[in-house]
């Protein structure tokens, strides 16, 4: 009886330290796929994307809304960082452009691009042809910019055209974070009102955070009734828009090549020390 009895209770035990061991496994398997880098994106590889929602702003700007895996799936991108898409041009050679998505991590099981659409844009002939159903490759994250909540007091950002979509991507996730109580000044550059990407978006942000985010708008050729900046961006604007030089405020610049050379000579002049200064 006795022997029966210690025969039961190896069995017990030989159980108990199976359950256990598979427990373990399990937990280093979870452990193991919940630290792998989130998201779904691949840096090295490109990866299809299904484009769901095509929504047309302008006569040259569309919105692009692509699915992700699965309804709670993160595309993964940091932020401030952005991605590389491929396509063919009007000759069928491949091209691939960087863009930055306007969505951000918290928006799950989609990501969305805001696409200005230019004549002899190569990448843009692809865009243009993009239709519902179709599938874009995407690679990623890319980038050199790193942003931790609340490493400066305040950023300023100067944009000129498409350059949007980084300062919007970035004022968001600054914006939406309850623990980050950094300020963001915007100047925001075109050439009509028409050109103007994200007005609705940036415009909703102002009046939602009234004392954390300013934007201020500049045309070279504004409407009849216009009380923005016109012309070009100049040091007064920057003076009066964003803020001034500091060991704790950073200026980020996205636009064309001529206005980035030329918004860097402005920061110089006006004391803004490199380290001061980003352009994406």
């Amino acid at each position: 009886m006795d022997l029966e009895f210690l025969q039961s209770m190896d069995i017990q035990i030989l159980v108990g330290v199976a359950v256990a061991a598979l427990a373990i496994v399990v937990g280093a398997v979870y452990l193991f796929a919940s630290t792998k880098s989130k998201g779904c994106l691949d840096p090295e590889n490109f990866k299809e994307f299904k484009l769901v929602k095509r929504q047309q702003l302008s006569h040259n700007v569309a919105k692009f809304t692509f699915e992700l895996p699965t309804p709670t799936s993160a595309l993964g991108l940091p932020i401030g960082q952005h991605i590389s898409c491929r396509g063919k041009d009007s000759q069928g050679e491949e091209v691939i452009k960087p863009y930055t998505p306007t969505t951000l991590d918290s928006d799950v099981g989609y990501f969305e691009l805001v696409i200005k659409m230019y004549p002899q844009g190569r990448m843009s002939h692809h865009f243009r042809e993009l239709r519902v159903g179709d599938y874009l490759a995407v690679k990623g994250p890319k980038g050199r910019f790193r942003y931790q909540p609340g490493e400066v007091r305040a950023f300023g950002m100067i944009a000129g055209g498409s350059g949007i979509t980084p300062m919007f991507q970035v004022s968001r996730a600054i914006l939406e974070n309850p623990k980050d109580t950094t300020n963001v000044h915007l100047i925001y550059a075109n050439v009509t009102y028409e050109d103007i990407l994200l007005k609705e978006e940036l415009d909703s942000l102002a009046a939602k955070y009234p004392g954390r985010f300013k934007v201020y708008y500049v045309l070279n050729q504004p409407p009849e009734v216009w009380d923005g900046g016109v012309g070009f961006v100049s040091k007064e604007m920057i003076q009066t828009h964003c803020p001034a030089p500091a060991p704790d405020i950073r200026v980020l610049r996205c636009g064309p090549p001529p206005m980035n050379k030329a918004m860097t000579g402005h920061l110089d002049a006006l004391g803004y020390s490199p380290d001061m200064q980003f352009q994406f």
